[in-house]
């Protein structure tokens, strides 16, 4: 990776943040916490990994990619919208009764949305029927599922997981997000997970594991993924309600809302750290 592009990645994400923290603001609501962990991975997935056009978002050979962690949404709608899949100004409608934004995404509504998303669990079960559904059809897009660690308190990632190993669809790339925080405290006090990679990689899974704030640890990771004959899932260390210190690592940051003195603090420090 260039230092011309690290660059540019890292203001992308500087200023994806800012959308986050704005929407949220206007809608009164939504997750601050889970959004901001994911955000230098959806930017280095659209602008760096994934085949799209946003000109054409049904295009039949776009890579695919499900928001499994569905209340990521916030991140998911800013970086479509500075893709250019539909006005930046429509981030002012996030949770507007009959918007095309909504709390979790709907691909009925939102151009650049390849799946509905609410339930946590359901996401890589949907992927690898994309993947096969691939395979099928002589196609060569791969599909990207980003999951929240909490997430894989579900037992069907279990079931989709060893699955997809199964039938060897090296065209399944999952991502988690391991922030080590979900809605009710740490992951570790609510259903500790121990070894994800190792529980993976058990299930026959190619395992990567990044720094899912480095752009430059996460170039290495994707593109390790050609080599592997497996699924691969990319595990991204990261931090809830990263940029912003006072959501750091904090629970009640996964979907309080942003208050006013709240909003003007994340706003502070959001632009005093512009590179």
């Amino acid at each position: 990776m260039t230092e011309e592009l690290h660059n540019k990645l890292k203001q992308k994400a500087l200023n994806i943040r800012r959308d986050i923290i704005e929407m949220l603001y206007a809608a009164g609501s939504g997750h601050a916490g889970g959004s901001l962990s994911a955000v230098e991975i959806l930017v280095y997935l659209y602008e760096c990994q994934m085949k799209t056009d946003p000109e054409n978002p049904s295009w039949d050979n776009r890579d695919r990619f499900i928001a499994s962690k569905g209340h990521c949404a916030p991140a998911l709608y800013a970086v479509l919208a500075q893709r250019g899949f539909f006005d930046k100004e429509l981030l002012n409608t996030l949770r507007q009764l009959g918007g095309m934004l909504q709390g979790h995404p709907d691909m009925l509504k939102t151009p650049g949305v390849d799946l509905s998303a609410g339930s946590l669990g359901l996401g890589l079960s949907a992927g690898l029927g994309f993947a096969l559904a691939a395979k099928l059809d002589n196609k060569d897009f791969r599909t990207y599922v980003l999951m929240g660690d909490g997430e894989l308190n579900e037992g069907q990632v279990w079931e989709a997981a060893m699955a997809a190993s199964k039938f060897q669809a090296d065209n399944l790339i999952a991502v988690i997000d391991n922030n080590g925080v979900q809605l009710d405290g740490a992951v570790s006090d609510i259903m500790p997970l121990g070894d994800i990679g190792a529980k993976f990689s058990a299930f026959g899974w190619n395992v990567i594991k990044a720094g899912g704030h480095d752009f430059l640890s996460l170039d290495s990771a994707f593109k390790s993924i050609n080599k592997a004959d497996s699924p691969s899932v990319i595990i991204a260390e990261t931090i809830k309600g990263k940029g912003i210190d006072f959501m750091e690592n904090k629970s009640e940051w996964h979907g309080k809302t942003i208050d006013e003195a709240s909003y003007k603090i994340a706003k502070a420090v959001l632009y005093e750290n512009d590179t």
